[in-house]
């Protein structure tokens, strides 16, 4: 989303609620000296797992980085263990697909290089008989815009997984897009664009201990945004990439493999982001890529249809379609960039939806939308970062101009940091500007622009319900969080707030 659309980007009112005991502060003075860049697990499946980390030294690696995985946190009850390598001759990354695992089961596990253990992970494989599932969903962490208090509030939550929906680091230099105040300041000190420069940016993001422990406590599911790449990404270019800055095409390829080096996906150089993840018959998780695999570039004016004009591009909108369409699990999760239902801005602005959303590519998604019904696909949601504020959507199937049907729930995540319309407005022309939003869109549950936090969402057989969690500070590392909404919703479509 470009930055001078931030103020109409979008939005209810603040619900009080009780605060929770406040978390910070924390600290890494103990992390072990191989070991800054902390550890990870992702990409689970119902029998093996991602295992992460990266190493901290100087000198050139020599021995062998060793790994283990138990069912106890003490590690006394090694299930398996091996030997790993770097991601790549220059890099200091490493993964290990560990596989043969019972589904559904808490695991533990450790690294050791020269003789030093690092930190002991979490992590999980994908039940397949289960009765509930709990997804953290994230997006959106600007390192320069605060302290990432949300992610070790996450930390401490009983979730499943962790989905992040894309901005895990941004590619901006120091001081362009955040807050100057606080001395988190990006490196390098420039805008990233080599191997090496998004290399030590990913590092730097790693360091982070608040980023670090939820990573240790989570196994995460992943997918890229724009600013893993650079601002308004899309197949053949971004608004943030010059012609005095290089290839884009290079750019892109570079951005792919540091992004794989760096996250516990189980993918590697040609394989395509969007992938799928089973839960059994109880839920299917499809994970989409809007940016880099079909996306057309964002068009200025919205006012005539494109032909071609496309988000996903061919190829991954029929594989969508094919899972959407063949999925016999009771829930179908579709984790998504940027918010997918119509929005309408006209109220608000001289243009009237944000062509960088899905409203951008409104042909392609009107006929997600009819497959959808036609299909008669039951139990859709779709998870969406990207616009820094937290969402309930009933996506809509228009009936008449004033009536609709809902052939989806869509949930939107608040940021971890990056600014929403509290950093350049005040909370009553906020409150104001949400009102206007909800009054111009019906299908529009529940919308928040002034808080940064998370979301989990919880499903159960036949109902299931989104929580927000709001943090109260990004500029120190005391903060409190609170639960301030919940959207229950049903298999009969009887949704409510609470």
């Amino acid at each position: 989303m470009k930055l001078h659309l931030i103020f109409f980007s979008f939005l209810v009112t603040m619900i009080i609620s009780s605060c929770a005991p406040k978390l910070g502060p924390l600290g890494n003075e103990n992390v072990p000296k191989y070991f800054q860049l902390g550890v990870a697990s992702g990409d689970p499946s119902n029998t093996s797992v991602i295992l992460w980390t990266a190493i901290e030294d100087q000198t050139p690696f020599q021995d062998a980085i060793k790994w283990s995985i138990s069912l106890s946190k003490d590690m006394k009850t090694v299930v398996q263990r091996g030997e790993s390598k770097t991601t790549g001759a220059d890099s200091q990354t490493t993964k290990v697909k560990v596989s043969g695992l019972d589904s559904g089961k808490q695991y533990y596990y450790q690294f050791t290089y020269r003789g030093e253990n690092s930190p002991v992970g979490a992590t999980k494989t994908l039940a397949t008989d289960i009765q509930e599932l709990k997804i953290g969903i994230v997006s959106c962490s600007n390192f320069e815009a605060g302290y990432f208090n949300a992610y070790e509030a996450l930390a401490t939550k009983d979730v499943d997984v962790v989905v992040h929906l894309g901005d895990y680091i941004y590619e901006y230099g120091p001081g362009t897009y955040g807050d100057t105040t606080i001395n988190r300041k990006h490196l390098p000190s420039h805008e990233i664009l080599t191997k090496e420069d998004y290399r030590q940016r990913y590092a730097q993001y790693r360091k982070d201990p608040a980023l670090q422990l939820v990573h240790q406590n989570h196994p995460f599911i992943t997918i890229w945004d724009d600013h893993e790449i650079a601002n308004d990404a899309y197949k053949n270019g971004a608004q943030n990439h010059q012609d005095d800055e290089g290839e884009y095409a290079t750019r892109v390829d570079i951005a792919k493999e540091v992004y794989h080096e760096w996250l516990p996906t189980d993918l590697v150089k040609g394989n395509n982001l969007y992938r799928t993840f089973s839960f059994g018959h109880f839920a299917d998780m499809i994970m989409l890529d809007g940016r880099l695999a079909g996306r057309s570039k964002q068009l200025e004016s919205t006012s005539k249809n494109v032909d071609g004009h496309s988000m996903l591009g061919s190829e991954q909108l029929q594989w969508l379609k094919e899972n959407l369409e063949s999925s016999q699990a009771s829930w179908k999760i579709i984790g998504n960039q940027v918010i997918f239902s119509p929005t309408d801005l006209s109220r608000l602005r001289e243009e009237a939806i944000n062509a960088d959303a899905w409203d951008g590519y409104a042909g392609e998604r009107n006929h997600i939308v009819n497959f959808i019904d036609e299909k008669q696909i039951s139990n859709v949601l779709i998870l969406t970062g990207d616009t820094h504020m937290s969402w309930a959507f009933e996506v809509p199937k228009p009936l008449t101009n004033i009536t609709y049907k809902s052939v989806a729930i869509e949930i939107g995540t608040p940021s971890i940091t990056s600014a929403n319309l509290n950093e350049s407005l005040p909370s009553e022309d906020v409150i104001f500007t949400e009102k206007i939003m909800k009054a111009s869109n019906q299908h529009i549950k529940y919308v928040d622009g002034r808080n940064h936090g998370y979301a989990i969402l919880t499903l159960q057989k036949d109902t299931g319900f989104v929580d927000w969690y709001h943090i109260s500070n990004l500029k120190s590392r005391e903060y409190t969080e609170r639960k301030a909404k919940r959207f229950h919703f049903d298999l009969d479509g009887n949704n409510k707030l609470y």
